[in-house]
């Protein structure tokens, strides 16, 4: 009897210790990678981000399903990059108000420094709870607008007619804001077209969430897949492979340096910390 209370308690302490680990051994293998480049500090500018507002992951149609939304540190990441490069920082989303985030978002092995943040930001959460109808935005108020993905973003950005106006409106500003999005946030600007009719991403260097992915974590009910949708629109895709590709991780920026792009929920930073870096670039 005793070996067996002794056997139980050594795995008992076996299976809390690798519980325990298990944060570090994901981002070991690649999970959210910590960003070591060049930041900027940069005031005057304006960023938005823009979101899903859809919550429910099932099939086209269906009401019921698992919860879903965008995927926390696709928001966290360009959200606090922005902010603390000096930016002013709104956030939108399809409809408006309250947008859904994905509960795995923040499982404890999963969670971030950014979403840790996010938990304990009121203000940050007054803006998600209250997001910005896009169709209320004006795209010549801002410098950058950073598109979020997740499950929910198949459902509704590459649909949105009045999102791929916004983003086809906000190419043509004066300015010429840079246009981003991480993951399923890519889907944000494969509508957009250019004067002549065309994909605003035909010709351009894009990465977003691979096929590959979506079907090793065999959720392909969504209906639409970013590397799918970028090629069918013309874009010249990339991408970064690895034994799985969730541990993977790559940002893209076009030849006019007006697009980028990062592959999945490992690219938030970099992203956004591409973006700043372009702007710095500028020098206005």
């Amino acid at each position: 009897m005793k070996i067996v209370l002794v056997g139980l308690g050594i795995a008992a302490v076996s299976v809390a210790l690798l519980l325990a680990l298990l944060p570090k051994i994901l981002h070991g293998f690649g999970l959210h990678p910590a960003y070591h480049g060049a930041t900027y500090q940069i005031t005057g500018k304006r960023a938005l981000v823009v979101t899903t507002s859809h919550s429910v992951l099932a099939l086209p149609g269906e009401e019921k399903g698992q919860a879903t939304g965008v995927f926390g540190s696709e928001l966290t990441h360009p959200y606090y990059t922005f902010l603390d490069s000096g930016f002013s920082v709104d956030v939108a989303s399809v409809k408006g108000g309250e947008i859904p985030i994905d509960p795995s978002s923040f499982y404890y092995m999963m969670k971030t420094p950014e979403d840790r943040r996010y938990l304990e930001d009121s203000v940050a959460q007054a803006k998600v709870e209250n997001s910005i109808p896009i169709s209320d935005i004006d795209p010549n108020d801002y410098d950058v607008i950073f598109i979020s993905g997740g499950w929910g973003a198949a459902y509704d950005l590459a649909q949105s007619a009045v999102l791929a106006e916004k983003i086809s409106e906000a190419y043509y500003a004066e300015h010429q804001p840079i246009l981003g999005g991480v993951c399923h946030g890519v889907l944000g600007l494969v509508s957009a077209v250019d004067r002549a009719g065309q994909p605003l991403v035909a010709g351009r260097r894009m990465t977003g969430v691979t096929d590959k992915q979506i079907k090793e974590l065999g959720i392909e009910v969504t209906p639409k897949h970013p590397e799918t949708e970028l090629r069918k629109a013309g874009a010249k895709f990339e991408s970064v492979t690895a034994f799985r590709d969730m541990f993977a991780t790559h940002v893209t920026v076009d030849e006019e340096k007006r697009f980028v792009t990062g592959q999945n929920q490992n690219s938030g930073l970099e992203s956004a910390h591409t973006i700043v870096g372009l702007l710095a670039e500028r020098g206005n």
